[in-house]
C-alpha cells in the first residue's frame, strides 16, 4: 500500500444557511469518504489512525463539526420540557417538539456535498452520525456510494433502552459546574462508563482528549438541541428499509449505550448490508480496532 501524503486543511463552508467547519485531507482527486460525528463530539473525536487509513488507500477524507457543536454555527433555540419527560414521550412514540430534527441534519450533509461540488461520497457515521448517514442514504440514494454504520441504530422508541445508569447521564440531570475541572471528570465518568471492557484505553489519553475538546469549543446547550433532535426525529425503520447501496454495519456485543439488537434490526431491515459484532467492544472506538474497523469498510468501498 501507497502512502499518500497530502496536508490537511480546515474551511468554513456556508451550506443549508448555517456555517460548517470542515477538514479535509488525502488525494483531492480520491473518491470522497465523509465521517458524520456522534451525539455531543466534535469532528476531532475521529481517531487519526483511523481517518489515516481511508487516506493511505488513496481517498479523500471529509470531516465536520455537526450543527450547534465545535466551530460549527452554535443556534440559539430555547427548548420545552424536562429532558426525561421528553425522552419518556419518544418512548411512547409521542410527538417532540425539537427546534431542529435529524432530517435537518441529513441535509446538512447534503448540502455540504453541494457547496464541496460532490456528487456523491462513501458515508461513514458513527452513533447518532449513523442515523443522519441511514437518512441521506435512504432519502438520496444516489448521493451515497456505500454506507459504514458503526454503533448506530433506527433510534426506535421500542429498542432496549441505554443502561439505566446512563439514562440519567444522558438525560442532563445533576450536572453541576462549566468549567473546564468540572467537565472534565464529568465527561471522564460517562466515557468509563461506555468505553470498551475488552480494549480499555488509557486514563490520561482520555483526560488529554476531553481537555482538547473543551478548549476546542464547549457549548452544553448545543448538546441539548441535538439530544432533543434524536428524540424528535423518531424511528427511522420505515426509511432505513429503502437503503440499497452497500452497507457495512459494525457494532460491539458490550455496548451499554446503544445495545447490541439495534444492530441486528439493522440488518434486518438493510438485508444485503454485512453485521459484524465485535466482542469486548463497548460505546467507543478503541484503538486497538481501528485498523480492523478501516479494512472492513474498505474493503466494502471496493467492492
Amino acid at each position: 500500500m501507497t502512502t499518500v501524503t497530502q496536508a490537511t486543511e480546515q474551511h468554513r463552508i456556508e451550506a443549508n444557511g448555517l456555517s460548517f467547519c470542515v477538514e479535509t485531507r488525502g488525494d483531492p482527486a480520491g473518491q470522497p469518504v465523509i465521517f458524520v460525528m456522534g451525539l455531543a463530539a466534535q469532528m476531532t473525536l475521529w481517531p487519526e489512525p483511523l481517518l489515516d487509513a481511508y487516506v493511505e488507500a488513496g481517498y479523500r477524507v471529509i470531516r465536520f463539526d455537526n450543527r450547534d457543536i465545535g466551530l460549527s454555527t452554535h443556534l440559539n433555540h430555547r427548548l420545552k420540557g424536562h429532558p426525561v419527560g421528553v425522552m419518556m414521550r419518544h418512548r411512547l412514540g409521542l410527538e417532540v417538539d425539537a427546534p431542529y430534527t435529524l432530517r435537518d441534519m441529513a441535509q446538512d450533509v447534503v448540502a455540504l456535498m453541494d457547496a464541496m461540488a460532490l456528487p456523491s461520497a462513501h458515508l461513514v457515521g458513527v452513533s447518532m452520525g449513523g442515523m443522519i448517514s441511514q437518512l441521506v442514504a435512504s432519502s438520496r440514494p444516489e448521493r451515497v456510494a456505500s454506507l459504514t454504520l458503526i454503533m448506530t441504530s433506527t433510534n426506535s422508541p421500542k429498542l432496549p433502552m441505554p443502561q439505566p445508569r446512563l439514562i440519567w447521564k444522558l438525560a442532563g440531570v445533576g450536572a453541576r459546574g462549566h468549567d473546564e475541572g468540572a467537565v472534565v471528570e464529568r465527561s471522564l465518568a460517562f466515557w468509563k462508563a461506555i468505553q470498551s471492557p475488552g480494549f480499555p484505553p488509557r486514563e490520561e489519553e482520555v483526560r488529554a482528549r476531553i481537555i482538547r475538546d473543551y478548549r476546542r469549543s464547549y457549548h452544553p446547550a448545543g448538546i441539548l438541541r441535538q439530544t432533543r433532535a434524536i428524540l424528535a426525529t423518531g424511528s427511522l425503520a420505515s426509511t432505513t428499509r429503502r437503503i440499497r447501496v452497500p452497507t457495512l454495519i459494525v457494532h460491539g456485543k458490550s455496548d451499554p449505550l446503544v445495545r447490541p439488537v439495534a444492530a441486528e434490526q439493522l440488518k434486518y431491515l438493510v438485508p444485503h448490508a454485512r453485521l459484524e459484532l465485535i466482542d469486548g467492544m463497548g460505546h467507543d472506538l478503541p484503538e486497538p480496532m481501528l485498523k480492523t474497523f478501516a479494512a472492513m469498510s474498505l474493503e466494502m468501498i471496493g467492492r
